[in-house]
């Protein structure tokens, strides 16, 4: 199997609000857009989005009425703490402030207008033994 691509299908209720969302605070650019529906790319590595209007017919029935729920989108960047005050000063809504964990992870989170949670994180260099 050989991966070109990877994207991130989430369904949600407002199309627009999402899109704007990832265009405004994180780059994003539409590539493609219809009725209920945009994809959204970067130049760099990060995943490709897609959003789906919830109840669109293009999914299948099962489908149609799931939410994007329980999920996080989560980049791994360099200068998180700089991001997360880029972002505060933007006015994205920050759901959980920057922390540290025990094993060398920095991270904060911020939530996108249909609930979509993206988290930014930050490893720290390993130690050498």
């Amino acid at each position: 199997m050989d991966i070109t691509a990877s994207t991130l299908s989430l369904t949600v209720d407002d199309v627009a609000a999402s899109s704007d969302f990832f265009t405004t605070y994180f780059g994003y650019r539409e590539v493609m857009a219809a009725d209920g529906f945009v994809s959204l790319a970067r130049e760099d590595a990060a995943v490709d989005l897609v959003l789906l209007r919830r109840g669109i017919e293009v999914l299948p029935p099962e489908q149609r009425d799931q939410r994007a729920a329980g999920l996080i989108v989560a980049f791994t960047v360099t200068g998180v703490a700089e991001h997360e005050e880029r972002l505060r000063q933007a006015g994205a809504p920050i759901t959980m402030p920057l922390r540290a964990e025990p094993w060398g992870e920095r991270l904060f989170q911020v939530t996108d207008p249909n609930g979509v949670v993206v988290q930014l994180v930050e490893w720290a260099a390993p130690t050498g033994t």
